[in-house]
């Protein structure tokens, strides 16, 4: 299409050269009429070859496909982060709530049909025959000073873990907060990226810390108490944080990529203005007929 223009203009430029010569010789010849109009038909070729060559540069442009790729990376970093986000939640609310943050070793049991285990808020015994009592700590003063400070940081990692879900979601393309503008779109994902990885680093302190606890006093042969070993709520609370971390990280990188390819520079076409300025306008633009005391050869 692009080829099939290029060849129609070449065949009018040379038409209207001939033409423009002809009425040169008649206006040295002693006519009034010197200046010859520009077709309206020359004036829409122009236009429509001016499209077509648009199109075509910003279809093959390196700068262009590059921006178009680096958008779509940065749109699957988005999404990736904000599910991992909504996985790490669930995984940390299955690990706050879970009673098994520790469970009796069986080496210090009697009996192998008699389990123990103990979460953040009660501790309950099971038995082969299917017997299960839990009891609620009653107090909170009374609690070691490691399960008061694993409950305030998984309940702070729960809240901003939920508030980083919903602030990366109104980061997405499809969202209307903040008026539909890209760079606080961006602000939302990298504020939410932030808070996930917040999320994630409170969940980690706080079973590193409680498992810490646990394989001490495992270790500990001064120590008078029932010996515990690490429950699956430990390995849920792990996994947790590294899914927000992960999660986090791949929003931070999506704002850093959205930001890159929005700063990045438009690309730059040649046009046919009005005012005849520039470079770009000389192309298009053919020089004015001459009048009929200089005896030059017309152009249309």
């Amino acid at each position: 299409m692009l080829t099939m223009l290029m060849i129609c203009l070449r065949l009018s430029q040379r038409f209207e050269v001939k033409l423009g010569r002809v009425n040169a010789d008649v206006c040295s010849g002693g006519s009034t009429s010197c200046r010859v109009r520009r077709p309206e038909t020359r004036l829409r070729a122009i236009e429509a070859f001016e499209r077509a060559t648009r199109k075509h540069r910003s279809s093959t442009s390196p700068s262009t496909s590059r921006l178009e790729r680096t958008r779509t990376m940065a749109a699957g970093l988005h999404i990736c982060g904000l599910v991992a986000g909504v996985l790490s939640w669930c995984l940390q609310s299955s690990c706050t709530s879970s009673q098994l943050w520790k469970v009796r070793s069986q080496a210090e049991s009697l009996s192998s049909s008699h389990w123990q285990f103990e979460g953040l808020w009660m501790s309950c015994a099971a038995t082969s025959l299917g017997t299960l009592q839990c009891n609620k700590f009653k107090t909170l003063i009374g609690l070691p000073v490691h399960v008061q400070v694993c409950r305030a940081l998984m309940m702070s990692s729960l809240a901003v873990g939920l508030a980083s879900v919903i602030v990366s979601a109104l980061g997405l393309k499809c969202s209307r907060a903040g008026g539909g503008s890209e760079r606080v779109k961006a602000q939302f994902v990298l504020s939410g990226g932030v808070m996930l990885i917040l999320s994630g680093v409170s969940t980690l302190i706080a079973v590193s810390w409680y498992a810490g606890r646990v394989i001490r006093d495992f270790h500990n042969p001064l120590y008078p108490g029932v010996r515990f070993e690490l429950g699956t709520g430990l390995y849920l609370g792990w996994a947790a944080s590294g899914v927000a971390l992960l999660g986090g990280a791949m929003l931070c990188c999506s704002y850093r990529r959205s930001s890159s390819s929005s700063s990045s520079p438009p690309a730059r076409y040649f046009s046919s203005s009005k005012s005849g300025q520039g470079h770009g306008a000389n192309i298009y633009r053919a020089p004015h007929a001459a009048s009929c005391d200089d005896g030059a050869n017309a152009y249309v």
